[in-house]
């Protein structure tokens, strides 16, 4: 047969995506891919019932029903107080794994250099090589998971068109601060670069750490590319409705490349969504609320073990240490699959988040029922024993 793509070869599939197939065959709780065990919120399934036999059915304009956009920008415009048109500054896209992807070929040439923070969401390094770019990678360094302002300037310096920004951040669950946002801008207005950002965690925060929205920043809004989604802020991860925000200059050539990548979201849960970016304020408070008390059953459980864990400030995973118990030869994959199959636990291997050789961390989420994180807390009570009979 003729040869296959060399842009893809290096890839493997989905670290995060594998340990849930994993989960599911070892009948493990699945703490690895980030999704709720709990119902999205009762307006929006009571509206999904009527979209059922109203409709629509059929496509929508490619770049987004005209009511979801109209309700999107209203919800940004409250947040962040930035105004956006709904008909020249978004997209909507089929999650933001492809808002993401659609922004990094918009902008990005083959051969260009994309900076990504380590450790990073694994898909960000994919969309760089997919698109062709050459991605440079800048530690954040644990336990607080800050950066060098210089190592960062090194890696401007080397003639970079765009930054990759997760705030919050998934894996590690930092939350940047005003001043650390204050330096990535300025350096991108000096190098002239865009910044590309992931904020799909946006309402997910614990105190008192706040969300700022880098188009905020004196000079970054005609550098700014936003991507999210409605998947965490409203548990519905399965929808896959995300959208990109920028410029009308970069939207034109993002509903470009998104109309050849997907043609567009689905419709009837467009319709439905409406609803959930209507909602109060009182929503947002009382979802920090309900994940304040996830993250206080969870962590409280692993301190109360003696686990060694990182404490996010905002998403909503853990970075735990498993150095005690991983076998000196073992990767940190190996490990994620013998406790998956021998303590009943799923987790994601930190190797598949770090550029850096890191071997010693995995990841787990707790966007789960009370009962579900308190059965995996009384599974995982037993690694230790379980690892000293290895």
């Amino acid at each position: 047969m003729p040869s296959l793509s060399t842009r893809t070869e290096q890839f493997t599939d989905s670290v995060i995506r594998r340990m849930t197939r994993i989960s599911a065959k070892y009948g493990a709780i699945n703490l690895s891919q980030g999704f709720p065990d709990f119902d999205p919120p009762k307006e929006l399934l009571d509206r999904l019932a009527q979209v059922a036999y109203e409709g629509p059915h059929q496509y929508a304009l490619t770049w987004g029903a005209q009511n979801f956009r109209e309700a999107l920008a209203r919800k940004q415009e409250h947040f962040s107080g930035l105004s956006v048109d709904p008909n020249k500054e978004i997209v909507v896209t089929c999650g933001s794994t492809e808002a993401m992807m659609a922004a990094v070929m918009s902008v990005v040439n083959p051969g260009e250099k994309v900076i990504v923070f380590s450790p990073f969401y694994e898909n960000y390094g994919a969309d760089a090589i997919l698109s062709g770019a050459v991605p440079i990678y800048v530690p954040l360094n644990p336990p607080a998971f800050d950066f060098d302002p210089e190592v960062l300037e090194d890696a401007f310096r080397q003639g970079v068109k765009a930054l990759i920004l997760c705030n919050p951040s998934n894996p590690c669950g930092k939350v940047f601060t005003y001043e650390e946002m204050k330096l990535i801008a300025d350096l991108a207005i000096k190098y002239d670069t865009f910044v590309i950002t992931d904020e799909v965690y946006e309402h997910i925060l614990y105190k008192p750490n706040k969300h700022i929205y880098m188009n905020t920043l004196p000079g970054m809004r005609e550098r700014t590319i936003t991507c999210n989604s409605l998947s965490k802020t409203y548990s519905i991860t399965g929808w896959r409705l995300g959208y990109v925000i920028a410029p009308e200059e970069v939207i034109d050539r993002v509903k470009k490349v998104h109309d050849f990548l997907t043609v567009g979201a689905a419709a009837p849960l467009m319709e439905t969504a409406v609803v959930g970016l209507n909602m109060p304020d009182s929503y947002y408070v009382d979802l920090q609320n309900h994940y304040q008390h996830m993250k206080d059953l969870f962590t409280g459980g692993l301190k109360d073990l003696g686990f060694t864990f990182t404490d996010p400030q905002g998403a909503y995973y853990v970075m735990m240490d498993i150095s005690k118990w991983k076998k000196k030869e073992e990767t940190d994959v190996q490990f994620c699959e013998w406790m998956a199959a021998e303590v009943g636990v799923g987790a994601v291997p930190g190797s598949s988040f770090f550029r850096e050789d890191v071997n010693h961390l995995i990841r787990f989420h707790f966007a789960k029922q009370d009962e579900t994180l308190q059965g995996a807390l009384d599974r995982l009570a037993n690694l230790e024993a379980k690892a000293a009979g290895r």
